[in-house]
Formats: structure tokens, C-alpha cells, sequence
């Protein structure tokens, strides 16, 4: 490993906080003290995406309920830092303010909600077992069609038509250097780059049923509500949001999210024809792995990670992702489904590549190979960084991840790293 190769910390503790941002906490709390808060409330929050985006009218009001629990979880439970808090209530009002521009295009082109999504294409895997890179790869396919970064954080174009450059892109950039200053490490780990395939998560996030809060900030409340409620009308919000970009960029639609897993019953009722790409790795490796990389995250918007919480929630979520999903697989049979092991993706990734075309249909063509070639060169591992981590870290004992992942290790052959 080369000198200069950036290695990921492991203080998980004491977040890696830049001084003007360390600054602008300490203005923060002093101002707070006297009562000048960032404001975290249903009716601030809905002001606030009116203001922005000059529109009055959420014909569907069903995300109002959601949005309520979170911000009360995010108030109650989350330790949000001061510009943590700002961080969290932009990418609120961003939501509320994309569902308001969506429907008033949808109001101006009503061929968009008949657009249809035939036989799209979801990766699904526990998180850290390759599907970033068959994503990425699979993405260069001119026939499918990938959520990109930069629609990811604004789906609904700011103007329509949307002008050329779009500034959505220009949005992105800035959301991906912003990423960069304040957690640097997280690129080892996961890159979020703008111009890049984005997972479809975001989109669910939407709603706000998503499960990308309790993956960047402490909100058990929600989360536990969460899992609780019925995952179809998420996923039926998520089919408008797919038809909206398909309107805007033709394509069969390719999606992933490791979210999908623990859902695809509801995704098989609003997507019968899909096709998953089911990804599998060592579960020694993925557990541990995964809390690291969300210890990370949760730095971005609160001084208090702790590491032991992160990974008795996620270790307990990470199970029941894979239970639900071998359910469904049992129920539906192993027609629409493909299994990926990770090991057998890095050592050689265009073979499993042309075992995904040949499940797809799909014709891959000499260019389409190159491409991915010239990506696989640019984009060697550790690239960006060595993500370094120990489950020791997490409390997490190799004896107990054993007898947990036992039968998944054994249902789908998953060999040990």
C-alpha cells in the first residue's frame, strides 16, 4: 500500500470536524441557549418549500404523517450538532419542495404518471457485498437507465422546461465537495460522486419512509416505526418517481439499494416483472464493514456516535433484511432472482457481468465491454482510500455473527473471507 494511500480512522468517537464547522457549533449552541434554534418543525419545514419553490399544493399529503415522526425522533434522539441540524432541515425543505415541483409538472404534462416501467432491473444485497460496483458497471449499459447522483437530490427538474446545463448538476457538484470537506474518509468507504449512479433509496426517502435516516442519524423511535408499517405505498410513491425520470430519460430502469432486501414484497407488488440481482458476501465482513461506514456518517450531523448502538441496531436489521427477502424468494421461486457473490465479482467482474446480460436478455456488446474496461482501470480498489475497521470496535464477536448467519451462509454457498 502506497504511502500516500488515505487509511480510514477508527475514532469513531470524536468525528473528524473541520474548524469552521467546529466554529459554527459553537455559535450554534450560544445562540440556541438563547433561543435561536434552526427550526425543525412539520409546519417550518412545509413553509419553508412554499417559499423556495413559489408553489402552494401537495395534492398527496400521506408523507405528513412520516415527516411528523421523523422530525419528532430527529428532535428527541438524534444529538444533532447545530449545522448538523441545518444540514438535516435543507435536505427536508429539498424533499418537500421536490414534491411540490413533481406535481405541479405532472399538473402541466399528465402523460408522465402513464409512462410506463417494464421489467426494471433492482440490485439488492446486504450493504458492502459489491453492489456499488455492479452498479456502477452495469450503469454503462446504454439500455438501462440508472438514478444519477444529481437527479437523486432533485428528481423534479427546478424549471420547465429544464435548461440547459441543468442546475440540478451544479447543485450536486457542490453537495459532493461539501461531502468531501466534511467527511472526507467517507469516499474510501462509499463514494457519492454527482455524475455517478446513485441508489434508489433516495427516491423512497421521498416519502419519507425511507431508510436512510436511521442510517445517518440515531432515530430509533422512527425506525422501529418504520418497520412497522406497510412498505407498499412507498413503493408505489417510488414508481411515480421512476415514471418522472423515465419521462425525462428514456430507459429500462436500473436500480439499487440494499433498502429493496427488506422489502420485496412490496417491491413484487408494484413491480411484478422486475428482475433482482440478489449480492452475497461474508457476513464477518459485511457486519462490521457496514457499522464502520455509518459510524462515519452519523459524525456528519452529531458529535455522539456510538459505535456499540450503531451495531446492535444494524446487526438486528441486517438479519431481518435477509430473513424477509429469503421469504419472498420462497414464495416467488428463483425465476425473477440472481445470486452474485462478492468474491467472484472482484476477481473477475465481466464474468459475472455476462451472466447478469444473459439473465436480463440483454445484448453486451464490444463497446459496452470496453467501457467497462476503462472504468474497472480508473477505478481500482482502494482508490480513494483503505477503509480500515475492526469489529471489536462494535462489540461485535466473530462466535456470535457465526451462529447468527449460519443458514444464510449455508443457503447460498458463501464462502469465508
Amino acid at each position: 500500500m502506497s504511502r500516500r494511500t488515505r487509511v480510514t480512522s477508527q475514532d469513531y468517537r470524536r468525528p473528524h470536524r473541520p474548524l469552521p464547522v467546529a466554529a459554527l457549533n459553537a455559535l450554534g449552541r450560544a445562540a440556541a441557549r438563547v433561543g435561536g434554534r434552526v427550526p425543525l418543525t412539520e409546519a417550518s419545514l412545509v413553509a419553508a418549500a412554499r417559499r423556495s419553490t413559489g408553489l402552494h399544493f401537495f395534492r398527496d399529503t400521506s408523507f405528513r404523517e412520516p415527516l411528523r415522526r421523523l422530525v419528532a425522533s430527529l428532535e428527541g434522539e438524534a444529538a444533532l450538532h447545530p449545522f448538523g441540524r441545518l444540514i438535516a432541515r435543507q435536505g427536508l425543505v429539498r424533499v418537500l419542495a421536490n414534491r411540490l415541483r413533481a406535481e405541479a409538472l405532472r399538473d402541466r404534462h399528465p402523460e408522465i404518471d402513464a409512462t410506463p416501467v417494464t421489467a426494471p432491473v433492482f440490485i439488492a444485497g446486504l450493504q458492502r457485498t459489491g453492489t456499488t460496483l455492479l452498479h456502477r458497471l452495469l450503469a454503462l449499459e446504454p439500455a438501462l437507465r440508472p438514478l444519477l447522483s444529481w437527479e437523486a437530490l432533485n428528481p423534479a427538474p427546478l424549471a420547465d422546461p429544464a435548461p440547459e446545463p441543468d442546475p440540478r448538476v451544479r447543485i450536486a457538484e457542490i453537495a459532493e465537495r461539501s461531502l468531501r470537506y466534511l467527511a472526507p474518509d467517507f469516499f474510501a468507504i462509499h463514494p457519492v460522486e454527482a455524475h455517478s449512479p446513485e441508489e434508489d433509496v433516495l427516491l423512497l426517502d421521498l416519502c419519507f419512509l425511507g431508510t436512510t435516516p436511521e442510517a445517518s442519524q440515531h432515530v430509533p423511535s422512527f425506525a422501529a416505526w418504520l418497520e412497522a408499517q406497510d412498505a407498499r405505498p412507498a413503493y408505489r410513491d417510488l414508481r411515480r418517481w421512476i415514471q418522472l425520470l423515465l419521462w425525462q430519460s428514456e430507459g429500462r430502469w436500473l436500480g439499487k439499494t440494499p433498502h429493496h432486501l427488506e422489502f420485496l414484497d412490496a417491491l413484487f407488488d408494484v413491480f411484478p416483472d422486475a428482475r433482482i440481482i440478489h449480492t452475497h458476501r461474508d457476513p464477518q465482513k459485511v457486519v462490521p464493514s457496514f457499522c464502520s461506514m455509518l459510524a462515519h456518517a452519523r459524525g456528519i450531523f452529531s458529535d455522539r456516535v456510538d459505535p456499540l448502538e450503531v451495531a446492535a441496531h444494524w446487526s438486528r436489521k441486517q438479519a431481518r433484511m435477509v430473513e424477509r427477502a429469503i421469504a419472498v424468494r420462497e414464495e416467488r421461486g428463483p425465476e425473477p432472482f440472481l445470486d452474485v457473490h462478492y468474491l467472484d465479482l472482484v476477481s473477475d467482474p465481466l464474468k459475472q457481468v455476462r451472466r447478469i446480460y444473459d439473465f436480463l436478455g440483454l445484448e453486451l456488446r464490444e463497446s459496452t465491454l470496453e467501457s467497462m474496461r476503462a472504468w474497472l482501470a480508473a477505478h481500482p480498489q482502494h482508490g480513494l482510500g483503505q477503509h480500515r475497521y475492526d469489529p471489536a470496535d462494535f462489540g461485535l464477536e466473530r462466535s456470535a455473527l457465526e451462529r447468527t448467519w449460519a443458514p444464510y451462509r449455508e443457503r447460498f454457498g458463501i464462502a469465508a473471507e
